[in-house]
């Protein structure tokens, strides 16, 4: 393939120019729209140059799947298919991805953890394939109501993971996840996560791109591993007898290459911190009671601030951006003044107190919640109650959710 510097400005089949991602996301007009998350992600598919999305239905990531098959249907995407299940999907992107493809898809709960041993094997092949995960329940009694608790399984894998909060950053994310995951160094695959029908439900208004700009295409020529290269690794490791077979070389091989992979979720950092402007955003940080949060619990959060304002409490917020690689050094900095670190959470085990519990001094610092599961809302005003009782405030008990 042509270096991608030299396809700048010609055109592709649809006639979008192909531009600069930095131009694109940070110099061209944009224009706002009212969209659901849903329509957000066929929209930042339509710029994407993507190649191959492979699609299963599952809620609530159906209406996405269902709209990029329009786009493929008006020929912005080179190949679009349902698989016959999730892990059946996952297995089919890798052997695109293998083969030099773009690739794209889109999961949730059970269907995320159906695919879960190809997530792994993409990072092993170093495959830099892109998966939106709208979370939603996973746990009997079955909910396909938004719950978080996905994205703790997902956090080991050697993928890079992000949480977006709205849909302006699915649009960006998608868009600049690209960048990042395709980057040499780099190349492992983007778990983009959400919370369902929280964002891919509910129409916002997202300033986007002009529709006749598209990313550049993808070139496969400049991963750190040859596509299909039956004799280069990783391939070479999964497929050789004496590899596998051999205690010392399986130990061996697999160890290093184990240290590989996740020193290239350390090497995303700087790509992430370039794209994203920051691991985290932070908001009055010099306060001593902070919210640390991802996903939509940022937003609640914010609100919770201004009740507070109200109520003459100052509180800082953090909204975490990227999972991994964990912004370990940016939050520790964050929460240095705060002797009240508080992390709302949509899931029941609080898998993101635990990390953030991990990170810094005093953890002692750290109240693990309020945590709400199983699809259930979280008001503002459970966050302002958490707080308040733990600075000894008066509060009033909210109905049906326990004081």
């Amino acid at each position: 393939m042509a270096d991608i510097h030299s396809v700048i400005g010609t055109k592709n089949k649809k006639g979008q120019t192909y531009t600069d991602t930095w131009k694109l996301m940070n110099e061209a007009p944009r224009t706002p729209s009212f969209f659901t998350g849903s329509e957000v992600i066929k929209e930042a598919l339509r710029r994407a140059s993507c190649d191959v999305m492979i699609a299963y239905p599952i809620t609530p990531q159906s209406e996405a799947a269902a709209l990029i098959g329009e786009l493929f249907a008006e020929g912005y995407i080179g190949d679009y298919f349902r698989g016959e299940s999730e892990f059946a999907v996952m297995s089919q992107c890798a052997g695109a991805a293998f083969g030099g493809a773009r690739v794209f898809t889109t999961t949730a709960g059970p269907g995320t953890m159906r695919a879960m041993e190809n997530f792994p094997m993409w990072s092993g092949a170093r495959l830099p394939i892109q998966m939106i995960v709208t979370c939603r329940g996973i746990n009997s009694p079955l909910s396909i109501q938004p719950d978080t608790l996905e994205i703790a399984y997902l956090l080991n894998t050697g993928m890079l993971v992000w949480h977006a909060e709205t849909a302006q950053d699915f649009f960006d994310w998608i868009l600049k996840g690209y960048m990042v995951s395709e980057e040499p160094d780099v190349h492992l695959p983007l778990a983009l996560c959400c919370d369902g029908f929280f964002v891919t439900h509910t129409k916002d208004v997202v300033n986007l791109t002009p529709a006749d700009m598209c990313l550049p295409p993808y070139d496969p020529y400049r991963s750190p591993v040859p596509c299909m290269d039956m004799e280069c690794p990783p391939v070479r490791m999964m497929r050789d007898p004496f590899v596998m077979k051999s205690n010392y070389i399986s130990y061996a091989t697999h160890a290093s290459w184990q240290q590989e992979i996740w020193a290239a979720v350390e090497r995303s950092r700087k790509h992430s911190i370039h794209w994203l402007n920051g691991l985290i955003d932070t908001e009055n940080t010099d306060a001593e009671i902070i919210i640390v949060a991802s996903g939509t619990a940022v937003s609640q959060g914010r609100e919770a601030i201004r009740l507070l304002e109200d109520e003459g409490v100052r509180c800082g917020l953090v909204k975490v951006k990227t999972l991994r690689p964990w912004p370990e050094e940016e939050i520790r900095e964050a929460t240095k003044n705060a002797k009240h670190i508080f992390v709302p959470e949509f899931n029941v085990t609080g898998w993101l107190a635990k990390e953030i519990k991990a990170t810094i001094p005093n953890p002692e610092r750290v109240h693990a919640g309020p945590r709400v599961c199983g699809g259930m809302t979280m008001p503002p005003e459970i966050i302002v109650q958490e707080i308040k009782t733990a600075l000894g405030m008066k509060t009033f008990s909210l109905a049906g959710r326990g004081s």
